[in-house]
């Protein structure tokens, strides 16, 4: 089973979600020349996206070492970014199972409404199997692993229930879908709470900009693309060293600016592949559910926050976290952790925080710097776990992506950082029992308050 799950995750989420939209779209009676154009258009928003990310990390990648290096910064967990923390955690017996088990998982929540998401992202389910592989390396328990794993993806589903309508609302043409993504998930309460506590604050409510706010007070300066290109500039600059070498450096300067503007600019453009591949399915599945399913109106599709990360608001503030994390990364006492690959996943703490702020940009920065902040000791006290994981996964398949440098712990800010991993490790391994009680405990609930919610919901419909 791990042999077929690694080769079936191995193809890559390019090629994993175009041949399961175009099956589903034949299932749901949808032609299968519509179906298969869906699931292409998909699988070349997930290549054009990793290609843009990979532009963003590749780009910045050696100024950002260099100034490390010209500053003295230097710090004992190596960040690993997404591809290995997936690789580790598809190349497990824990990984090798979850997308049957949480299928299975899904499939019980809707028949008992506990959920409506049908949840076909399959290519994150890899975010159970992390904390799942993790627990089952920290615990020598494959049976704490699925736990783990199981508690996260029930959560998670329940999380893409309540905040789905705000989704739903804020979003354009995102009707019928929700997403059910833990790392997004993950950083909701932080909105919620922060949101709440900046409300209260008296005037605060004059200063709601949002992006395109910022376009209209400041112009071309408040666009994406210009400050993509001049932090993009600023970073290039501090990666010399002198005034000569930044001289002699200019044309790499400016070349680095006009990458993260190009980054800002195409992320946008991508994105509307996946909402265009994506409508012919959500409408067709719509439509399916009402005429045969009539006391299940209201299902969403869970699909990957891939969908929404082009939003202005996710830029900006992204971009503008890029610098402020690398230097919190160097001054914050205890933290070892100096992000540097998982950058790129920056872009998806914001999509579920969002509605919540209504765009407000300073609200989503705030929130988004307090979650980091968190997130960065997070990685640190997950990292000696991370590292285990990795390491058994090295010896196993010899994969590169996953070996750690010598003096170093591995760790990466997708996912590791979240709230819900976090709690569910230490739940787990710290409490054992009781901590699992009191995850079952939780769980339930929350599932029995989801289970009311929506059959009163269905009742008004």
């Amino acid at each position: 089973m791990e042999q077929v799950f690694s080769y079936i995750i191995g193809l890559g989420a390019a090629v994993m979600m175009p041949i399961i939209f175009t099956v589903l779209g034949v299932c749901i009676g949808i032609r299968f020349g519509k179906a298969l154009k869906s699931g292409l258009l998909v699988g070349v928003g997930f290549v054009g996206l990793s290609v843009v990310t990979a532009l963003l990390t590749g780009s910045l990648g050696d100024p950002l070492k260099r100034v490390t290096e010209i500053y003295g910064l230097s710090l004992g967990i190596f960040d690993m970014g997404w591809p290995a923390a997936a690789s580790v955690a598809y190349n497990t017996s824990v990984g090798a199972f979850i997308i049957p088990v949480c299928l299975a998982v899904n499939i019980l929540m809707l028949f008992t409404k506990t959920t409506k998401t049908v949840n076909i992202d399959l290519w994150n389910y890899w975010h159970f199997a992390f904390i799942g592989a993790v627990i089952y390396f920290a615990t020598d328990n494959i049976w704490w692993g699925f736990f783990a794993a199981v508690i996260c993806y029930i959560l998670t589903l329940i999380m893409a229930d309540l905040t789905c309508k705000q989704f739903q609302t804020y979003y354009d043409k995102m009707e019928g879908i929700s997403i059910p993504q833990p790392f997004c998930q993950g950083f909701v309460p932080f909105a919620v709470l922060i949101n709440k506590m900046l409300d209260k604050i008296p005037g605060f409510d004059k200063l709601n900009i949002d992006a395109e706010g910022m376009k209209r007070k400041f112009g071309i300066m408040g666009e994406p693309l210009f400050l993509g290109v001049v932090v993009g500039c600023g970073i290039g600059a501090l990666a010399c060293k002198d005034g000569k070498e930044l001289v002699d450096g200019i044309p790499s300067i400016l070349g680095l600016g006009i990458k993260m503007g190009a980054v800002m600019e195409l992320i946008p453009r991508i994105t509307a592949l996946f909402i265009e591949g994506l409508r012919p399915i959500s409408d067709a599945t719509r439509e399916l559910i009402a005429r045969k399913f009539k006391s299940n109106v209201g299902l969403n599709i869970g699909m990957s926050p891939a969908l929404v990360i082009g939003h202005p608001t996710t830029l900006v503030v992204s971009l503008l976290l890029i610098p402020v994390t690398l230097f919190l990364s160097v001054v914050l006492p205890g933290n070892q952790f100096l992000p540097l690959a998982s950058l790129a996943g920056m872009f998806y703490l914001f999509p579920a925080v969002l509605p919540i702020t209504k765009g407000n940009v300073l609200k989503t920065f705030l929130i988004g710097l307090v979650a980091l902040i968190v997130g960065l000791y997070f990685v640190t006290d997950l990292a000696p776990f991370f590292t285990q994981a990795a390491q058994d996964v090295y010896a196993k398949t010899g994969d590169a992506a996953v070996k750690i440098p010598d003096g170093f712990q591995g760790g990466s800010l997708d996912f590791a950082s979240s709230l819900f991993s976090w709690i569910i490790f230490h739940a787990i391994y710290n409490l054992k029992v009781i901590g699992s009680i009191v995850l079952v405990a939780l769980t339930l609930g929350l599932a029995v308050f989801n289970r009311r919610r929506i059959i009163k919901e269905s009742e008004k419909k």
